[in-house]
């Protein structure tokens, strides 16, 4: 594994627990409608690139699908595989990377789906690639995520901010960037969605793998100008609530 790929395999080991209570995370609605708008075929095969602790899966596997989870910290996988145990063999889990030559063996899929890893990615191209590939003709590739800014100097405040919560954060993509991407590895029929959701800042930074402190981090997200999908509001009982933009893209391996 890369230098990188070791700090997210540890990063993610320790944020296990807090990671999968998170709302953002385990929003029971939010999950049901992401399953909705993939839209796989039914029955289908699905890889769930980067599955946590198969909380994404397990929307899936409650709506008659198969899923291949595979991701680089061993907590996550040993987590997903108890959340989604009484799916027997519909299920299986994997520690391994994207890239292991061996999870060829177990496609090719249906249907590919990343939710909230793309940003963790440091080659964003070669990971959409790598999905594409393992899918057949006629699949489908999901990549939920959130969002950059489309002004450079906003989005470099976003980023910065992010790193500072987390030092395994990679790059935000705009909605856009995220389209132009799909587009780049062949994929076609695309479309997107954009939604909100919300953080709370204390429960955001406690689960993340911070760079800088916490009062550094929330100085900067208040004094920050607006940040498209990324805006805080300063409540009355001192909590910071952040409203945040996402994105669901589909797309088409022809």
């Amino acid at each position: 594994m890369s230098d990188h790929d070791r700090e997210l395999e540890r990063a993610f080991d320790s944020q296990a627990a807090q990671f999968e209570r998170a709302p953002v995370q385990s929003d029971p609605v939010s999950l049901a409608r992401l399953a909705r708008m993939a839209d796989f075929p039914a029955g289908g095969l699905v890889l769930d690139a980067g599955c946590g602790p198969g909380l994404v899966a397990l929307a899936l596997l409650e709506t008659g699908l198969r899923v291949v989870g595979v991701d680089l910290s061993r907590e996550m996988v040993e987590r997903a595989q108890k959340r989604c145990h009484a799916s027997g063999e519909q299920a299986k889990f994997l520690q391994i990377s994207l890239h292991d030559p061996g999870l060829d063996a177990y496609g090719p899929f249906d249907a590919a789906i990343s939710r909230y890893v793309l940003h963790h990615v440091i080659d964003q191209r070669a990971f959409l690639a790598r999905q594409v590939s393992l899918a057949r003709p006629g699949g489908v590739v999901v990549v939920s995520d959130h969002l950059a800014d489309p002004d450079p100097g906003r989005a470099a405040l976003h980023h910065a901010i992010e790193v500072g919560r987390d030092r395994t954060h990679a790059r935000n993509l705009t909605a856009g960037g995220i389209i132009d991407l799909m587009a780049s590895v062949g994929l076609v029929d695309l479309t997107m969605t954009e939604e909100s959701f919300h953080l709370d800042f204390d429960e955001w930074f406690d689960r993340g793998s911070p760079s800088e402190s916490k009062a550094t981090v929330r100085e900067w997200l208040l004094t920050a100008p607006t940040i498209r999908g990324f805006v805080p509001t300063l409540l009355d009982s001192g909590a910071i609530r952040i409203d945040c933009a996402r994105v669901i893209a589909r797309g088409v391996k022809p």
